[in-house]
């Protein structure tokens, strides 16, 4: 026996494993039409993308990135088959990895507000190399601007904070979001439970 006080060892980094798990394996992380929530030919189909950088700005090769959101309705999605792409059920639930520059891509719809008075958004998850926990984030729609200016999450925080939580809408339609994990350009992080609060620079 000895009285030393022992030292809590450190967390571990979540990755980089991501790629290692094939798709068509039983168990694997990423898995086969992960990234699609709806068909990319769908009429309603949305692409959503972005870039995963890291504190010096450098683009992140292996980073996988999982979205939660409502319908175009604002209903929050209550159907099973989230790992079963049927080609028309929408479970509003995805999972994607970036390629080698870093850039995910994502096949969805755009959601309607949830609730009255609160922006629409898709919620975001981070895994990456180096992360002892996962990072959540949110990413607005950019159109609304009374909304976006009302949104109770929005308005907690200074607005340069707040543009980082906010999209473009590409001339095609699409949504451009990138995700900076520290430095001038960091993107806000919340906390969970309780994602009203952020982590990370309200």
């Amino acid at each position: 026996m000895t009285n030393e006080k022992l030292v809590p060892t450190p967390g571990q980094t979540i990755g980089p494993f991501f790629g290692y798990a094939h798709p068509h394996e039983q168990v694997h992380l990423p898995w086969w039409d992960g990234q699609n929530l709806i068909p990319p030919g769908h009429p309603k189909a949305v692409r959503l993308t972005g870039t995963v950088y890291d504190g010096a700005g450098e683009p992140i090769p292996d980073a996988m990135l999982e979205i939660w959101q409502a319908d175009e309705n604002g209903q929050i999605v209550q159907k099973d088959g989230s790992l079963v792409r049927d080609g028309w059920t929408f479970t509003g639930w995805g999972r994607g990895i970036v390629d080698n520059v870093g850039t995910y891509n994502f096949s969805t719809v755009n959601p309607g507000p949830t609730e009255e008075g609160k922006a629409p958004f898709i919620a975001m998850v981070v895994f990456a190399r180096g992360l002892l926990n996962k990072l959540h984030t949110r990413v607005y729609l950019p159109e609304d601007e009374e909304a976006l200016a009302n949104d109770p999450v929005l308005k907690s925080l200074d607005e340069d904070r707040r543009k980082t939580l906010i999209a473009t809408r590409g001339e095609d339609g699409s949504l451009h979001f990138d995700i900076h994990l520290q430095g001038e350009k960091e993107t806000v992080f919340f906390q969970f439970p309780g994602i009203e609060y952020p982590e990370n620079g309200a």
